[in-house]
């Protein structure tokens, strides 16, 4: 029987590990599964982050396999290759595609009846796959998407105008990776247009500040890669506020990587869009207003998403 407050991550290197670390923090499962290639490592994760329960909510956390993950509400698959220094997310394909057929069969002879939710990169080419391996409706199967480069956005933003940022109202849609795009036709500041919030902050040079903002979001995992080697707090928390959403049944509106079936003129691929999400995965994908230059960019994204698709062997 499928358990909504059990989930398992499925991959425990830096990623895997802060996004557990993440949801124990959040008390929103009573139950955690890891699951990773190196047993002893899952089992080393599980045993540290249990030292930490005594400091938050009751929960049971363990290294498994995919028979402890078949009745799990939520399985969240991290596993894969790292991104490099110099390389881009789209570098990444085959050798992750290659693990994902290793990981998906496994949850579908389980007959896995829970949402799947994919974080490893390339996350909207992978949760394409995922979604065609699996045999799940597309409402269960998504990516993590551009919510990371959202709250990259939000920050950014709060930042320059010197505001708090959950004040910020605005959105990354499209791939997750270097043709992304930011939506400044809808963004506001609590329901203020963003260029009238900025000259009430002082600011006027709106397009080269909305370009030197975006080029921030769009390079900032290469910065930090640079820097320290790997991302990996900030999607730890962009992923549990998915399953916040999906645990509690929030129905909050966030930019997951979703498969397309119509949506904006474009099919057979996923990208990311604002949808709403709640227990029982996507509820609905938004087709939002964009400005026709918004519209020819996130064409543009699903095209070389497209030519990627179609090279892969599914």
């Amino acid at each position: 029987m499928l358990n909504p407050r059990k989930a398992a991550v499925v991959g425990c290197g830096f990623v895997g590990a802060s996004i557990a670390f993440t949801l124990m923090q959040r008390g929103l499962f009573s139950e955690l599964v890891l699951i990773d290639a190196n047993r002893a490592k899952a089992e080393g994760e599980a045993m540290d982050l249990s030292h930490g329960l005594p400091y938050t909510a009751p929960m049971d956390i363990y290294a498994g396999d995919y028979d402890d993950a078949a009745d799990c509400g939520l399985i969240i698959v991290t596993a894969g290759a790292n991104q490099k220094p110099g390389e881009t997310r789209l570098d990444l394909i085959g050798k992750n595609v290659a693990i994902l057929k290793s990981i998906i069969p496994e949850i579908r002879r389980r007959n896995f009846e829970g949402i799947l939710l994919i974080v490893s990169n390339p996350v909207d080419v992978l949760t394409y796959a995922a979604w065609h391996m699996s045999g799940l409706p597309a409402n269960r199967v998504f990516g993590s998407g551009t919510v990371l480069d959202t709250a990259r956005l939000k920050q950014l933003l709060g930042e320059h105008l010197r505001v708090d940022s959950r004040n910020v109202h605005a959105v990354i849609i499209g791939e997750h990776g270097d043709s992304e795009l930011a939506v400044w036709s809808g963004a506001n500041v609590s329901g203020i247009d963003l260029n009238d919030f900025c000259e009430l902050r002082g600011h006027y040079d709106h397009r080269a500040s909305m370009q030197r903002i975006y080029e921030n979001v769009r390079d900032s995992a290469y910065q930090i890669i640079e820097r320290k080697g790997a991302t990996y707090y900030g999607i730890a928390m962009a992923v549990g506020r998915i399953a916040e959403s999906i645990v509690l049944d929030q129905e909050s509106v966030l930019p997951v990587s979703v498969v397309l079936e119509g949506q904006y003129g474009l099919d057979g691929l996923c990208l990311s869009i604002p949808s709403v999400v709640g227990k029982n995965g996507l509820e609905s994908i938004l087709e939002i207003p964009l400005s026709p230059e918004e519209d020819e960019a996130l064409h543009a994204s699903a095209r070389q998403l497209k030519e990627v698709i179609a090279q892969l062997e599914l």
